[in-house]
């Protein structure tokens, strides 16, 4: 038996979805544009590490506000040497390329996740938040809370990120050894995952994270006003939550989740149209 596909309106699209019709035409400003100047500011800062956006704009012989703008997009922030120093597991002394260096911009999901830990103070002591981030549409896809930073806690983000969307082409971190332990490393090229790392002293290489958790701690407020650490999870869960399908993204202008799926049912109608 054949069914018959038929192309659906732009309204009648929007109204499937729950979306606005508006939201079907938007598009994010210049993608591929800012992600090549992104690369060129991050090979700067590598030389130049204490550099701001005025500095970087005028090597690079490009306009302040443009570069401003793009750093603010990816989270990039010049180094500032930490007071505070995490003791370090065993480094296996596995050199990773910066991948997201070599590609273009992701034209879909699941081609690059960046992963990344925090802390937060939890009653006289500190726990563990450890995110991947879905650099296409800036969703959270995996997370995992623990009261260490050992590999057990970006290990069980990772898979909590494979169970929910699949297996990504590239997975990028810093060179923390949460991120270069063999137990890590190993999981993720047994399946046939790429391994992405930014260079050493180089945070920049990784400011989605950063730019992240900078909001999600406003959001989530004073970890301390949950008694137990069962009621900081579900906080945590629920604020993950609301930033995928609730909070607007200032770059994409709508919830990620939200965008995940407009790109989604626009991506079906043009294949729909070409057929």
């Amino acid at each position: 038996m054949i069914v018959e596909q038929r192309v659906l309106s732009k309204s009648a699209l929007a109204k499937q979805q729950g979306i606005s019709r508006s939201s079907l035409y938007y598009k994010p400003k210049l993608p591929q544009k800012d992600w090549w100047l992104k690369t060129r500011i991050e090979f700067v800062l590598k030389d130049n590490p204490s550099y701001g956006h005025r500095r970087i704009a005028l090597t690079l012989q490009a306009n302040k506000k443009r570069v401003l703008r793009v750093m603010r997009i990816f989270g990039i922030k010049p180094y500032r040497r930490r007071a505070r120093k995490y003791r370090k597991t065993r480094d296996f002394n596995l050199i990773y390329p910066n991948l997201l260096q070599l590609i273009s911009f992701p034209e879909s999901s699941s081609i690059a996740w960046v992963s990344d830990f925090t802390h937060l103070p939890f009653h006289d002591r500190t726990v563990y938040l450890a995110t991947l981030m879905d650099i296409y549409d800036r969703k959270i896809v995996g997370w995992n809370l623990l009261t260490n930073h050992s590999v057990q806690l970006t290990l069980a983000a990772l898979i909590d990120a494979l169970e929910k969307h699949g297996r990504p082409k590239i997975l990028h971190s810093d060179q923390g050894s949460e991120y270069k332990s063999l137990v890590y490393t190993s999981f993720a090229t047994n399946l046939g995952i790429l391994i992405s790392m930014s260079n050493k002293a180089s945070p920049w290489e990784n400011g989605y994270q950063e730019a992240f958790y900078s909001q999600f701690k406003v959001d989530l407020g004073d970890p301390n006003r949950y008694r137990t650490l069962g009621e900081l999870a579900v906080a945590i869960y629920l604020q993950i939550y609301y930033y995928n399908h609730q909070r607007i993204h200032t770059e994409l202008k709508m919830p990620p989740a939200i965008y995940a799926e407009r790109q989604k049912v626009e991506a079906l109608n043009n294949q729909l149209t070409t057929h």
